[in-house]
C-alpha cells in the first residue's frame, strides 16, 4: 500500500519516481482533476506531459462520473490527484462513493499520489486554502494516513506560521512538505523523502517544533 504526497507540482524526476513505483513498463495512470475544477486545458497538458511514459485516462465527475468508475480505478497502476480546492473535491467524491473506491484501490496495491490538495487529502487532516487565503485546518480528510499534512511549506509565506499556530491550538501533528518534495508512505509509515531541489525537504511538525527529514535528491 503506497502513497506519494507531494508538496507542489511534481517535476519530471518526481513524476518518473512515482511511475517507477508501479513496476510497470508503461503504467496505467488515472488522473483525477476534481480539485482543479476539472479544467480541460490542465488535463490535456497532463496527457501531453506523460505521453510515451504512461497509458493515461482521467475521471471527471461533472456532469456525472464515468461509467465503470470503480473498475477504472482498480484497473490503474497509479491514481494521480491534482491540486485545488480539497473541501469541494472531497464533498464530490463522497457523494459518488469515490472515497470508498480509493481506499479499496490503496488496499489492493494501486499507487496513490498527488500534489497540494491531492497530497493532503489522504491524511486525517490538512491545512487548506479551500475556505480562503487565510488558510484553515480541515479535519475531514480520507484518513488513509494518520495525522495532518501541510503542502507548499516553503512556497507560500503563510504556510509555516499558520501550521504551527493550528497545531498549538490542538490541530493534529503531522508532516509539512516543501514544493519540490515527495514523501512516500509504505502502509501508514514514511518510507522515504525525495526531492528535485537541493535543500527542499519535509518536516515532522508537532507542538514542540519541527524536525526536518532527510531527503534524497533525485537526478
Amino acid at each position: 500500500m503506497r502513497i506519494v504526497a507531494m508538496g507542489g507540482w511534481a517535476k519530471r524526476p518526481l513524476q518518473d519516481y512515482v511511475l517507477a513505483l508501479t513496476g510497470a513498463e508503461r503504467p496505467k495512470l488515472l488522473f483525477v482533476p476534481t480539485a482543479g475544477r476539472e479544467d480541460g486545458h490542465s488535463t490535456l497538458s497532463l496527457y501531453e506531459l506523460f505521453r510515451g511514459r504512461a497509458e493515461i485516462s482521467h475521471a471527471n465527475f461533472f456532469p456525472w462520473p464515468p461509467q465503470g468508475l470503480r473498475d477504472l480505478a482498480l484497473g490503474s497502476d497509479v491514481i494521480l490527484v491534482g491540486g485545488g480546492n480539497m473541501a469541494n473535491m472531497l464533498a464530490i467524491w463522497r457523494a459518488h462513493g469515490f472515497d470508498r473506491i480509493l481506499r479499496e484501490a490503496w488496499e489492493q496495491g494501486v499507487v496513490l499520489a498527488g500534489w497540494s490538495a491531492g497530497a493532503i487529502c489522504w491524511f486525517e487532516a490538512g491545512v487548506t486554502d479551500s475556505f480562503g487565503p487565510q488558510l484553515e485546518g480541515m479535519r475531514d480528510g480520507l484518513g488513509l494516513l494518520p495525522g495532518s499534512a501541510c503542502p507548499h511549506y516553503d512556497g507560500e509565506e503563510l504556510r509555516r506560521p499558520r501550521y504551527k499556530e493550528l497545531i498549538a491550538g490542538g490541530f493534529p501533528s503531522g508532516i509539512a512538505i516543501d514544493d519540490d518534495v515527495g514523501v512516500r508512505y509504505e502502509g501508514t509509515e514514511v518510507a522515504e523523502v525525495v526531492t528535485t531541489q537541493e535543500g527542499a525537504q519535509a518536516h515532522r511538525v508537532g507542538p514542540h517544533g519541527a524536525e526536518p527529514l532527510a531527503a534524497r535528491l533525485l537526478a
